[in-house]
């Protein structure tokens, strides 16, 4: 293992590997996950990086991890915005500063890609990420987050517990 990580921006054959980083994500924070509908999402943000950009963290050249940014626009935050979508890191990279580095990282490409604003949700009973999102200078606000699945065409994947 080596201190520091590096970073490589994932390209549509990064697929594969991602998927399984989602995999395991969506299982730790309890979200629901279905492999090929989140095929079609991931291989869409890949080719088209006017939505955002993803990559992968490295450990050397192994791939240990990977962070999604998405882009958006808001009034409320003057300007382009970005949602930090997901950040997974395997469980023996943790505890050892890659989260916050990697943090460093994405917030000097979004500055370089123009954004002014970041915004992340974390689950509520991930304790040690909420803490180092507040070091990090994220703040909570006064308002709830709410969203509405309003596609058609699929449904996204039940959660466990059925949230």
């Amino acid at each position: 293992m080596t201190s520091e990580p590096r970073f490589r921006q994932a390209a549509v054959s990064d697929s594969e590997i991602l998927l399984d980083f989602m995999g395991a994500y969506y299982a730790f924070d309890g979200h629901g996950f279905d492999r090929e509908k989140a095929r079609g999402a991931l291989i869409m943000l890949l080719r088209d990086e006017s939505l955002g950009r993803a990559w992968l963290i490295l450990d050397d050249e192994a791939p240990v991890g990977y962070i999604v940014l998405c882009f958006g626009y808001s009034l409320e935050w003057l300007g382009r915005d970005a949602f930090v979508d997901e950040l997974y890191l395997r469980q023996e990279w943790r505890g050892r500063g890659w989260g916050r580095k990697t943090m460093a990282f994405l917030e000097g490409a979004a500055r370089e890609a123009g954004i002014r604003t970041l915004h992340l949700e974390v689950v509520q009973q991930n304790a040690a990420a909420l803490e180092v999102y507040c070091k990090l200078g994220f703040r909570e606000h006064q308002s709830t987050f709410l969203s509405k699945w309003i596609a058609q065409d699929c449904s996204k994947p039940a959660a466990k517990g059925g949230h």
